[in-house]
């Protein structure tokens, strides 16, 4: 997982690194668009394309049934009837598909909530680096320290907070960019990306312990080796939403529109039936 998380990190980096300093709908729109794309002919490669253009034809007359009789509420009954498992029919020759694409759909997303997700700390503006350690059960804190770069500030003594097993302290971004944080517990370093820019790039708030779950959902920066003393660390990054006619919303909700829109208009010329 690690290996894929890798790759398709790099990918991304790359794919949208022409839009880092424009505005978060110019490269949520590229995107759209190619993952409607994708989705079609996913879509057109593994659904039963006749099955479904006869079920939405069955489904259409009951529809004009209901009109057509709508004196009679025997025919209403029936034609509703007739939608109805028509309905259930289409649900379930959906299901295919949409096996097929949920697995490259969560890659994506985790993908892109790393770039879109959060905003960049600007200079001068604190924020808190924690570290969970493993096995800490007494009240006492572990050795660890934390050394930052040139361009990063310690702003306060380390806190120690026994009852989450949790080190803390406020650092600060002197100068903008990409600073890596070396955090030293028990003689063991870890290393945590803290990112000053106010552009679109990829953003890690968590570094967690191996594990296919936190992988699958923290692809951003490689995971804590197994059975490390340290088992997370966290730099607390502002939320980022995206306007969309005049609201600010998150990412995601912009990202499924444009794509279900561009998906629907591009279905004729890509010969496909949704």
């Amino acid at each position: 997982m690690a290996t894929v998380n890798s790759l398709l990190g790099v990918f991304f980096d790359a794919l949208l690194y022409p839009f880092r300093t424009l505005h978060p709908m110019v490269g949520l729109t590229f995107v759209s668009a190619i993952a409607a794309v994708l989705m079609l002919l996913g879509y057109k490669a593994t659904s039963n394309q006749p099955a479904v253009e006869a079920v939405k034809r069955k489904i259409a007359a009951g529809l004009f049934e209901i009109r057509l009789f709508n004196d009679d509420v025997v025919a209403i009954l029936r034609a509703q009837r007739s939608i109805l498992r028509h309905n259930l029919t289409y649900i379930g020759l959906n299901l295919v598909p949409m096996l097929f694409m949920l697995v490259p759909f969560v890659l994506v997303v985790a993908q892109l909530q790393f770039h879109y997700g959060y905003r960049g700390l600007e200079v001068g503006q604190p924020t808190t680096l924690r570290v969970t350690v493993a096995g800490a059960t007494t009240g006492e804190a572990p050795e660890i320290t934390l050394e930052v770069p040139a361009g990063v500030r310690v702003d306060s003594p380390r806190v120690w907070i026994p009852s989450l097993q949790e080190a803390a302290w406020r650092i600060v971004a002197e100068t903008p960019g990409a600073h890596e944080l070396r955090v030293t517990v028990d003689g063991q370093i870890f290393t945590k990306r803290l990112v000053a820019s106010g552009r679109i790039e990829r953003r890690a708030p968590e570094r967690l312990a191996a594990g296919f779950l936190n992988q699958l959902l923290y692809p951003a920066e490689p995971p804590l080796p197994s059975g490390a003393a340290v088992t997370a660390i966290r730099v607390d990054y502002p939320s980022r939403d995206v306007g969309l006619f005049g609201f600010e919303t998150h990412w995601l909700i912009v990202f499924f529109i444009l794509s279900v829109t561009i998906a629907f208009a591009l279905k004729g010329r890509f010969g496909v039936t949704i």
